[in-house]
């Protein structure tokens, strides 16, 4: 495991996270985001990302070629200081 993921694993632990909210923007500019259970992040999380429905964001993919994969940035790993959970 890279020191970046062990980071990662750390700040949720000591934080006591909850969920995984996986923000990137569209082609716009305009902020998208995905919220996970924390159970379904893993390692493999940040090989083979997070499923999810790019006909949902503004522009990208018409319904027939949707499924997308998001795969999160262990370097960018924050802890929002404006949510509860």
């Amino acid at each position: 495991m890279s020191d970046a993921l062990k980071k990662v694993f750390e700040l949720i632990e000591e934080n006591d996270c909850e969920f995984v909210d996986v923000r990137f923007t569209d082609t716009k500019g305009k902020w998208q985001h995905v919220t996970f259970p924390i159970h379904q992040l893993s390692e493999d999380s940040f090989e083979e990302g997070f499923a999810f429905d790019g006909s949902s964001v503004e522009g990208w993919c018409d319904i027939h070629n949707s499924d997308m994969a998001l795969i999160p940035d262990p370097e960018s790993a924050r802890i929002d200081p404006f949510f509860e959970a």
